[in-house]
């Protein structure tokens, strides 16, 4: 009797190291906009310009890429902003 063929399933998540990965921070009920800017000014360095028109865009749509760079540095941001209590999550661009 010949040996039964084994096929692997394919889970669709292809990593490719070349591109880069983000952090996107979400749009929540709880958070006041004011807060969301100082957390972008603290966390990134970014101007209040900067800082602001990210959270406008977290506001309107809904969410917004923060950062970007190799996976370890996008769990570590990730890491930060959850411990400021804002929901952000990583993938690759």
């Amino acid at each position: 009797m010949a040996p039964e063929e084994v096929r692997r399933a394919e889970t669709g998540d292809v990593v490719d190291p070349d591109r880069p990965w983000v952090t996107i921070v979400w749009n929540d009920p709880v958070n006041l906009m004011s807060y969301v800017t100082y957390v972008f000014q603290k966390l990134f360095g970014y101007s209040r310009e900067k800082a602001t028109q990210l959270m406008l865009d977290v506001h309107h749509k809904g969410r917004a890429v923060v950062s970007n760079g190799s996976r370890e540095q996008m769990e570590h941001d990730v890491a930060r902003l959850h411990a400021a209590g804002l929901w952000a999550t990583l993938q690759q661009d």
